[in-house]
């Protein structure tokens, strides 16, 4: 593969705006010769999908059942693990950068998987964490999918 892989993680059942952010990533992504993988579901997943298809990028879906056939139809390459949510750390561990839309507990795992393996990670209306301590953890914060693109392939670069 060449170029970045970013992840794009979010919500199985969202409503715009989100919807709107995770297409617009999907094509930013696909514009910039980068590789989409996420869930390979609905939701933010099939909509960041459809946007890099549209941009002709590319698309692994990382599959929480046994059937590739699950996969959203604007996945490039579908991966069936029959291993249920722990597929999140597969998105994530094989991820460049993370990239982190609306979302349920699912996206908050794949969250906290970023910090711990030192993904940059950067949200569109997602969690906001504040660890133990008291300090929040390194959720960059963007205001559109395109913005969120662009600040994680700067933070792919450092």
């Amino acid at each position: 593969m060449n170029g970045p892989t970013i992840a794009v993680c979010g919500g199985q059942f969202c409503e715009e705006p989100f919807l709107g952010h995770a297409e617009e990533a999907g094509r930013a992504i696909g514009k910039a010769g980068a590789t989409l993988i996420c869930g390979g579901l609905t939701g933010v997943m099939e909509a960041a999908c459809r946007g890099a298809a549209e941009r002709g990028g590319t698309s692994i879906g990382v599959l929480p059942g046994s059937d590739p056939g699950s996969a959203n139809p604007w996945v490039t390459h579908a991966i069936a693990t029959g291993i249920g949510h722990a597929r999140n750390l597969i998105i994530v561990n094989s991820a460049d950068a993370v990239i982190a839309i609306d979302g349920e507990y699912g996206t908050l795992s794949e969250i906290a998987f970023a910090v711990k393996l030192g993904r940059p990670i950067v949200g569109v209306g997602t969690w906001s964490l504040i660890d133990p301590g008291g300090s929040p953890a390194p959720i960059h914060t963007a205001p559109s999918g395109k913005e969120a693109v662009a600040m994680a392939l700067k933070l792919i670069e450092k």
